[in-house]
């Protein structure tokens, strides 16, 4: 079993992108998701047509920890683009009020939907997780991502169990953030996770708790060898 890790990238130009999407190349990255937050020129044909990699297209607003500042209509024109422009997943909020036409919208494309929920204060409880994860399913997504904040080392065990018990009924992405949610980060797909999240190398995180993509590869040899 080898765990699938995606590369978080935050370029402010398509230079930048397709030069960080070639160092994804580079330590074999399993997905990257390219955050179009900053990014100043959209030329993502570019970007899809550099890579075998699936590129997950992710614009945040600062209410999830991103930088938009554009309205929700420009939000979506930025992600349906990415769709027309060969990446293969669109990361949608949860709260969005037109999640269900929107990821009807991507169907048709053959795009496929990550909608995922966020806790930037503090870590879910299981019943919070579990009441999450059924609208996320009931939207139709093709992946559920549900990501809190670990204040404590045992939050990371209420997500550890909660993924080995419920990743059977989806693609689940489910994870602590923070310093203290490293542990769930890396040992979520060992228990049942469809994928975690990695910087592309120390000190280009973009996310708290992030751990360079060669660092997990090294733990996994270490831990997982047969």
């Amino acid at each position: 079993m080898i765990p699938n890790i995606c590369v978080s990238v935050k370029p402010k130009t398509n230079s930048e992108a397709l030069a960080l999407i070639e160092k994804a190349e580079t330590v074999k990255a399993d997905f990257i998701e390219v955050r179009l937050d900053d990014l100043e020129t959209l030329k993502l044909g570019d970007l899809s047509a550099s890579t075998k990699i699936p590129l997950i297209a992710t614009n945040k607003l600062s209410s999830e920890g991103g930088s938009f500042t554009g309205t929700q209509m420009q939000r979506w024109q930025t992600l349906i683009y990415a769709a027309k422009n060969g990446f293969q997943y669109i990361d949608l909020d949860l709260a969005n009020l037109k999640l269900k036409e929107q990821i009807m919208d991507l169907r048709e494309l053959n795009v496929k939907t990550i909608v995922s929920f966020h806790r930037f204060d503090g870590a879910f409880s299981t019943q919070e997780m579990q009441h999450i994860l059924n609208e996320e399913m009931d939207s139709g997504a093709d992946v559920c991502k549900i990501v809190g904040t670990a204040k404590q080392i045992q939050d990371n065990l209420t997500v550890l169990n909660f993924v080995s018990e419920n990743a059977g009924k989806t693609r689940l992405v489910c994870f602590c953030m923070g310093e203290q949610g490293r542990i769930s980060r890396l040992f979520s797909p060992v228990f049942g996770a469809f994928f975690t999240f990695a910087a592309l190398e120390q000190g280009s995180e973009t996310a708290r708790g992030q751990i360079s993509i060669n660092d997990m590869r090294v733990a996994y040899s270490s831990l997982l060898r047969q």
